[in-house]
């Protein structure tokens, strides 16, 4: 998608949200109304206006595609949510469902009955039943097992037996597979015998009776390669292939790589049992990317921008205790050099400069050591480079921005003592945000720990605490006599 047509759906998304917020409001107004008058044929004139504005508002509903009204539903107050969410045709429910964000589809399970519940599970496949599953009471899952057959049952036993940061838990079951012994005429006329072929097929799976795969025939050479011609003279022989076990991460490193639209999911006998596409494999890299942006700034999960006050405080007091801690901590040095700060103003102005200019400076480094960790080009034993490179880039600008920052306390204060303090303070509180940048993500993605979660907070405590030590430190034994 060009970055005008983005532009130009995401417009079109936005407008449907408005049109629809106008009609809620519209029917709440009218409503409101009508509830006020006394007038004959009350109940006739409201019922006829409810009508009116539900039957618009379905219709619209009925237009979108099930990831724009994902879109809608997130956007709206709880209240709008579940009564726009009813206007929705119950065959949609599975795949709108599968759309919105976690915090929202359960706001939605919970207004459902397990009978509609049920029927929203029955039109996923397996796999998409799988990414569904956690969220449904156990009740409803044990009916929806009753309800599939043998095959998709074992399918989603195996789904969903598969962490989320598994290849297994991406795997599609829905593709298309070939003899290696038959014509291409064969298989066009057996590609024609679909009513549809499954989502982002470009290429068929070449297998042999066993199941085992012998290679992959991409449609673009099966349209024009002889139609006399052999699977086995056309296919490529040696593809790309996955595991069930393999990580997400690595496969969509591999899916950007080498421009894949999909890959083929074998076992440990080189049997297909699956594929991957590459939908799935953005859906993820989405979704670890929300998940580590939440995590650097201390959520535990994604939130419902309109989840009661309790939910919202549970998601967000953990780090924010932490802060607190952390904050004391950084008064407390302050404490320690009240004397000085009364005897030299200057200090209390000068001191918030080194310290934010640390935390933005660690911030970077820890933002491109997290990113170069989840792209696995950064293993543990690498530490000693980086550490050596990190200190280089610290020095060079703890040198250029302390001795602007030098210059500028003298020129404001007439100190050259109070301009060389600055200097070698924002010098030595770069360093320590080189040394922790580094080791904060290192040590954390050495323990098997997510990286992300916390660093943010982790590093402006540090260079906080530890740039108001040093500046003020330095300035007691230098500056005040």
């Amino acid at each position: 998608m060009s970055e005008q047509t983005e532009h130009h759906h995401r417009e079109n998304v936005q407008q449907a949200l408005a049109e629809i917020q106008h009609l809620l409001a519209r029917h709440r107004l009218v409503e409101g109304l009508v509830h006020r008058q006394a007038m004959p044929r009350h109940e006739l004139v409201e019922t006829l206006v409810h009508k009116q504005h539900v039957a618009e508002l379905a219709r619209r509903l009925d237009a979108m595609h099930a990831a724009d009204i994902a879109f809608v539903l997130e956007a709206l107050p709880l209240d709008d949510r579940l009564f726009v969410w009813d206007l929705v045709k119950a065959e949609r429910d599975g795949e709108i469902l599968l759309e919105v964000s976690d915090p929202v589809r359960e706001s939605l399970i919970e207004s459902m009955e397990p009978k509609e519940l049920v029927a929203a599970a029955e039109q996923l496949d397996a796999d998409e039943l799988a990414d569904l599953a956690p969220d449904l009471p156990r009740g409803v899952m044990e009916d929806v097992f009753r309800l599939l057959g043998a095959e998709e049952r074992e399918q989603l036993r195996a789904a969903m037996s598969y962490p989320e940061d598994a290849v297994g838990a991406l795997m599609d079951f829905d593709l298309v597979t070939v003899r290696e012994d038959v014509s291409l005429e064969v298989v066009l006329r057996y590609l024609r015998r679909f009513d549809e072929l499954p989502d982002h097929t470009d290429q068929v799976y070449v297998v042999d009776r066993q199941e085992h795969l012998r290679g992959v025939l991409p449609l673009a050479r099966l349209l024009v390669a002889d139609p006399e011609a052999r699977v086995a003279d056309v296919m490529l022989s040696n593809p790309l292939t996955l595991t069930a076990e393999d990580r997400a991460d690595e496969a969509s490193r591999w899916f950007e790589r080498y421009d894949l639209v999909s890959a083929a999911v074998v076992d440990a006998k080189g049997r297909l049992v699956g594929r991957v596409t590459v939908d799935s494999v953005l859906d993820f890299v989405r979704e670890q990317q929300e998940a580590e942006r939440l995590a650097q700034a201390g959520l535990r999960e994604e939130e419902d921008i309109f989840a009661g006050v309790l939910d919202s405080v549970k998601n967000r007091w953990a780090w924010l205790a932490i802060n607190l801690v952390t904050a004391t901590l950084a008064s407390r040095v302050i404490g320690l050099f009240e004397g000085s700060i009364e005897r030299l103003v200057a200090l209390a102005a000068l001191m918030p400069i080194v310290a934010g200019i640390g935390g933005n400076s660690g911030n970077q480094t820890i933002t491109m050591i997290v990113r170069a960790i989840a792209l696995g080009q950064v293993r543990t034993d690498a530490a000693r480079k980086l550490y050596r490179k990190e200190i280089a880039v610290a020095t060079v600008n703890g040198v250029v921005w302390g001795g602007l920052l030098g210059i500028l306390a003298w020129g404001l204060y007439g100190s050259v003592s109070l301009g060389l303090v600055m200097t070698v303070a924002m010098l030595l509180n770069l360093l320590l945000a080189a040394i922790v940048g580094v080791a904060i993500p290192m040590t954390l993605s050495r323990l098997g720990r997510d990286p992300a979660v916390g660093s943010s907070v982790m590093i402006t405590a540090v260079t906080d605490s530890g740039g108001f030590f040093i500046f003020l430190g330095l300035a007691t034994l230098f500056l005040i006599k």
